[in-house]
């Protein structure tokens, strides 16, 4: 995947795929196999994902997040193809209990694993239940659930 977002990459003269719009890459479509131009435009449009989820943020809006996020995790799924079922009905079912009302996506590194989920408190206790219903039924895995709560970063006193 790495070297064929290089060779989009080098088709349009740049060094990487963070310096070509989507717009740009939607005129040299024809130009790019298939493949690499989906590969292209999920780097591109999660780089622009991530500058909104960047805005959203700070606001405390969970439905931009929760588009996002269902967004981003389409693009890795259909784009460039990292997920796995058993991560998709994961998604699926956390994404049937928030509805609009925060966000889900796979994490890591590709492949299966892990997801994340970015919803308010009052959920938890029924994405637990659905997940101990569901998934295990759906995949035959169980999953381990992790409970984190953001914070301010470090930082530096001087």
């Amino acid at each position: 995947r790495r070297y064929q977002c290089e060779q989009v990459a080098k088709h349009f003269g740049r060094k990487a795929l963070r310096d070509i719009s989507l717009e740009e890459l939607d005129t040299q479509k024809h130009l790019l196999n298939e493949r690499d131009f989906r590969r292209a435009r999920h780097v591109i449009t999660e780089n622009l994902r991530t500058l909104a989820a960047a805005e959203a943020l700070p606001k405390g809006d969970l439905k931009q997040m929760g588009k996002l996020m269902a967004e981003s995790h389409a693009s890795m799924r259909d784009d460039f193809e990292i997920t796995v079922p058993e991560i998709d009905t994961l998604v699926a079912i956390v994404k049937e209990v928030i509805g609009n009302q925060g966000g889900v996506r796979m994490t890591g590194g590709g492949f299966g694993g892990c997801v994340v989920a970015l919803v308010p408190v009052s959920f938890v206790d029924m994405i637990k239940t659905a997940i101990a219903t569901q998934y295990e039924q759906k995949t035959g895995l169980n999953a381990d659930i992790y409970i984190c709560h953001a914070t301010q970063g470090a930082t530096a006193s001087i």
